[in-house]
């Protein structure tokens, strides 16, 4: 039987009958798991039999959070993480090495573009354009490219990728796209089904919904293939086929750099993703009627991707469910003018976080882009006056209320 999305959340088949009945799985907070032989122990530690050997490689609640979200997506499979930015790191050091070179888009996350800087130690190339669409990408693309990276919606210029036409192009270049989908989630699009190989969450964001618990995911579609000649170190995993980037991931790279989820992390997830339906309803339709509220308002500048004003009108219709995400951002003219408005609010947390069920704000540029040079923000959508807004759940016409007053106390200068 086919099941919509909420109800799939909570009656899908990655959800067990948990022990004496419990409606969510406990919280397993061992370290070690014992086992009556050790014969048995090896077959676990060989993948020859299922079980749990020790929780930094292992554990029954995180197997849990990760069996739900890749249900969600439709993968074959799911390795939760320690943060999102573990969980982009290790998405992409799975599949690299010394001398092989990335395209990613330039408008991304903050810590996302220093990580991406950061692969250059290590001899690994990173090209950064605008967008990360077909005709920006093909001048990069060389024998040595091994990944296309990008956000779907941008965070937070708001950029958003057509997920199939940039799959299909990659493809027929022989290239995986791999895309961070933590602010469109899977209840706005699966991007496996548009073509994407890999999908990777911060899963502290909508997914947790209530901003309790850092952790990411990496979802593996399956269905790119790895070729030995391109990945040499997909070469012992080959015999794996559909598995081989999964295998090697947790058994290598994500297992030995310890970048593991705890349980309680995990336990928290799962309790929070179980309204992501609900959520992501009421924010979205919050943020689009915040963002048209704004936008008829002196003195400010919006930016969101279902707005007519926005170039990815038709796409964030077409992509994304008729829906734009839950988040927009202004411009206020000044550094100092983006700082009175935030200031001035009184039902908006000051807080770099996204997707927690509190509408929050933030001044990105001195903040989560402090490192970004000018040249480096302006192509990530950030510059002096940007305001970062993160919708939450609260009525609207409390937030449009609020954020009206501010913006209207800029004018009393």
């Amino acid at each position: 039987m086919l099941m919509e999305f909420q109800t799939k959340l909570l009656h899908g088949k990655a959800v067990d009958n948990y022990a004496n009945g419990s409606t969510v799985p406990p919280i397993s907070l061992a370290n070690a798991f014992a086992y009556e032989s050790s014969e048995q122990l090896e077959k676990v530690f060989q993948n020859r039999a299922p079980g749990f050997a020790y929780t930094r490689i292992a554990n029954p609640t995180v197997d849990a959070f990760e069996r739900r979200v890749n249900e969600l997506e439709g993968g074959i499979g799911g390795v939760a993480c320690s943060s999102g930015m573990s969980a982009v790191t290790l998405s992409l050091l799975n599949i690299l090495q010394a001398g092989d070179e990335v395209i990613a888009g330039s408008a991304l996350f903050g810590g996302t573009l220093d990580l991406l800087h950061d692969l250059e130690a290590f001899g690994i190339k990173v090209h950064f354009i605008p967008r990360v669409e077909k005709a920006l990408i093909e001048p990069f693309l060389t024998d040595k490219t091994r990944a296309v990276f990008g956000e779907i919606v941008g965070n937070p210029a708001l950029n958003v990728m057509d997920v199939r036409e940039t799959a299909d192009f990659l493809h027929g270049k022989g290239v995986p796209l791999i895309v961070d989908s933590t602010t469109s989630t899977p209840y706005l699009l699966n991007p496996i089904q548009y073509g994407a190989d890999v999908v990777v969450h911060s899963t502290s964001k909508y997914i947790n919904g209530s901003g309790d618990a850092i952790s990411g995911i990496i979802i593996d579609s399956g269905n790119f293939s790895w070729s030995p000649e391109r990945y040499p170190g997909m070469k012992e995993y080959k015999k794996y086929g559909k598995f081989a980037y999964l295998v090697k991931l947790r058994n290598g790279i994500w297992r030995n750099m310890g970048g593991c989820l705890a349980p309680m992390n995990a336990y928290l997830n799962i309790i929070g993703m179980e309204t992501l339906g609900l959520r992501m309803e009421r924010v979205c339709n919050n943020a689009f009627r915040l963002a048209q509220a704004l936008e008829k308002l002196e003195g400010v500048s919006v930016n969101y991707p279902l707005l007519e004003s926005s170039p990815y009108h038709e796409l964030a219709e077409k992509q994304l469910s008729g829906k734009g995400g839950a988040i927009l951002t202004i411009r206020a003219g000044s550094k100092e003018r983006a700082y009175k408005l935030i200031n001035h609010l009184k039902y908006v947390k000051i807080a770099t976080n996204i997707g927690d069920v509190r509408t929050l704000v933030i001044h990105p540029a001195s903040t989560i882009y402090i490192h970004s040079t000018p040249e480096a923000m302006a192509e990530a959508g950030v510059y002096d006056d940007t305001i970062r807004i993160s919708v939450g759940i609260e009525d609207i016409k409390d937030l449009i209320q609020d954020f009206t007053e501010a913006v209207e106390s800029l004018g009393e200068e």
